[in-house]
């Protein structure tokens, strides 16, 4: 029953422990799978065994109560046969197949259930490798879709950091941007300052020169008006 006791500690055993131990979970559940299937093809050989040995049984039981009915008729036959002597060596022989009787019918019932238990446990064995069977493609199945979400997550921080270097990209924009706006505007200012001067200049000039005119005129009207009153 060692290939049994190995096959319950498996079952027994939570799968999900013996993944997280596996370096590859794939790897580790078909090769449970493979074990799984080797002690099948064992418990499959001793059962058919055990169920030979029962039909043997079954046989000589049979072949034992047959018998003793044989003898029965026999020893029927030998009396009507007015052979006594014959009748009772037909019931002797009877009375030692029944002796032998209950030990035949005990090995029998005996092999039967022995038959009966590895029929269920092969049974239940064959299930219970379906199921894992049934298992191990969802597992997978889990495992693929992990792998993928690692791709994403890593493709996710890829985007995160793009998004951040757009960012820094915009902001150095916006710094050239407003860099230009300053030296533009300051260009601005200094167009405007020289045009003041120069105006500002002008308007210096401009009115220099009427004080002048107005001072020739004013002396001169002094000096007429010195000559008319000499002349006078």
């Amino acid at each position: 029953m060692g290939i049994l006791t190995r096959f319950k500690d498996i079952m027994s055993s939570n799968i999900n422990a013996l993944l997280d131990k596996a370096e590859d979970p794939e790897k580790m559940i078909d090769q449970c799978l493979r074990n799984l299937n080797s002690d099948l093809g064992k418990v499959k050989a001793e059962t058919a065994a055990i169920m030979a040995e029962e039909q043997r049984a079954k046989r000589e039981l049979d072949e034992c109560n047959e018998q003793i009915n044989e003898m029965q008729r026999f020893a029927v036959k030998a009396l009507e046969a007015d052979n006594e002597d014959d009748a009772r060596k037909f019931l002797e022989k009877k009375v030692s197949l029944l002796s032998k009787q209950p030990g035949l019918a005990e090995a029998y019932e005996l092999a039967k259930n022995n038959a009966d238990r590895m029929r269920q446990m092969h049974d239940k064995l064959v299930e219970d490798i379906r199921e894992l069977e049934a298992r191990r493609d969802m597992i997978k199945g889990k495992l693929a879709v992990a792998k993928t979400q690692e791709r994403i997550n890593k493709m996710t921080s890829s985007v995160s950091s793009a998004n951040d270097s757009i960012a820094s990209f915009k902001k150095y924009e916006a710094m050239a941007d407003k860099a230009l706006d300053k030296a533009n505007a300051m260009a601005e200012l200094n167009r405007s300052t020289g045009e003041q001067s120069i105006e500002e200049l002008a308007k210096k000039y401009t009115s220099n020169a009427s004080v002048d005119d107005e001072l020739a005129s004013l002396k001169a009207s002094l000096a007429s008006a010195k000559n008319q009153n000499e002349a006078e």
